[in-house]
């Protein structure tokens, strides 16, 4: 890893009928429009889907990381997660972000250590710990059984 302080760059661009498109060192441009709720068509990601796909992305990074580094052996992690806009004192922001997490263990895991490093991913992942809202985990953990 390299030393602290990182920094991400991201360009934006648009004309005023036109999707944003996003873009950072060669990465693949990126087209965003606002999502329906907004007046946008549905079909881009949005700022808004952006920021929950960055919550959920960072809490399977981190679950990664701390299972490589805990020697924790498991086959599969899918996540949900949903993002709570609503207005709190007539500044709209997110509220909320749910995590449903599902992780399927290979037989004779250790079912405990992996729900404890569910919930340490939960609480040091970078983007949730660098917003205002607090993430919530809702987490299931299944054990292959032998065949």
């Amino acid at each position: 890893m390299q030393e602290f302080p990182h920094h991400y760059t991201v360009t934006a661009a648009a004309d005023a009928d036109s999707d944003v498109t996003l873009e950072s060192g060669s990465l693949p441009a990126l087209p965003s429009a606002p999502p329906v709720e907004f007046g946008g068509p549905g079909t881009r990601w949005s700022p808004e889907t952006l920021l929950v796909a960055a919550v959920v992305g960072c809490f399977v990074l981190t679950f990664r990381a701390l299972a490589s580094a805990s020697k924790l052996s498991w086959i599969s992690l899918a996540c949900e997660a949903t993002g709570t806009l609503d207005r709190v004192e007539r500044v709209t922001q997110f509220t909320a972000f749910e995590i449903r997490a599902h992780l399927r263990l290979p037989a004779g895991a250790n079912e405990e250590q992996a729900k404890r490093l569910l919930q340490r991913a939960e609480t040091t992942c970078l983007v949730t710990n660098s917003l205002k809202a607090s993430p919530h985990l809702e987490a299931s953990v299944e054990v292959m059984s032998v065949r």
